[in-house]
């Protein structure tokens, strides 16, 4: 797979985005959703090696607030933040286009990311994407209730972190000992500005806008956002797919990385 090489970009405002890459070629970013501890590499670390070894360049970056990254408390967590300090840093990093892959807020942030720089997406790969809803939907959503109200609690503990990664999958049995602990390192480093001031639009409305070909992927048992999400980007966008998985939650790059894998460079393909 070669070896994977990391760097942290100072951004507008100060702050500084780390990024690992490996591979080279056409540029594939993936772009990991919210929750304590998320970071590029815990969210995606069966998806790598295949994609590198398809012959592209796969960037993991850490968003603000997240992983290595910068995280700011005092401050509202907003879609516009998340999306402009990971677009300079990846105007650093030498990426003039790319394919965009993201989960859950990520796919959030591929979304706008697109619709704010008019040809830099090739291409969408989106896993229960979010902001296509408005907040209140989201925050009424049991595991993100859930994942708000143990996070900034005073007293998080390893097995609330626990919990709550199992939550994001339907057979808890995915879940590794390994991804807690690495998770809940982070975690611990995070201010609870990160969940309790995220700030997200809907964007339901602008999909219209979105001319590249989109794959998305969804599992019907997602406690985070809700899988009627897919119909609105096969409502409102030129040319989407969406697959739905059942006994699947939110993380299908997890739960069914292997057919992931295989659909996903299909399409990339063309």
């Amino acid at each position: 797979m070669g070896e994977m090489k990391e760097a942290t970009y100072r951004v507008a405002g100060g702050y500084d985005i780390h990024v690992k890459e490996v591979g080279q070629g056409p540029a594939v970013v993936f772009i990991h959703g919210s929750g304590p501890g998320a970071s590029g590499l815990s969210n995606f670390k069966q998806n790598v090696a295949p994609f590198v070894d398809a012959g592209y360049r796969v960037l993991l970056p850490d968003m603000i607030g997240y992983g290595a990254s910068s995280k700011p408390g005092g401050i509202d967590y907003t879609l516009t933040l998340f999306t402009d300090t990971l677009f300079e840093a990846l105007d650093q990093a030498g990426v003039t286009s790319a394919i965009l892959v993201g989960n859950s807020l990520g796919g959030g942030v591929a979304v706008q990311m697109a619709l704010d720089h008019p040809g830099f997406a090739t291409r969408l790969v989106l896993m229960a994407p979010g902001c296509i809803e408005e907040l209140p939907v989201y925050f009424a959503m049991p595991g993100i209730a859930k994942m708000v109200g143990d996070f900034t609690s005073p007293d998080f503990t390893v097995e609330d972190q626990r919990g709550l990664v199992s939550n994001l999958v339907y057979d808890a049995s995915a879940i590794t000992d390994e991804l807690v602990a690495e998770r809940y390192a982070v975690a611990r480093t995070q201010p609870k500005e990160v969940l309790a001031r995220m700030r997200t639009p809907n964007l339901a409305p602008r999909l219209g806008e979105l001319p590249m070909p989109i794959l998305g992927f969804w599992g019907l048992n997602d406690e985070f956002c809700p899988a009627s999400g897919a119909q609105r980007f096969l409502d409102a966008c030129p040319d989407a797919r969406f697959m739905t998985f059942n006994k699947v939650g939110h993380w299908v790059q997890v739960e069914r990385t292997q057919e992931f894998n295989r659909y996903t460079l299909e399409f990339l393909r063309g």
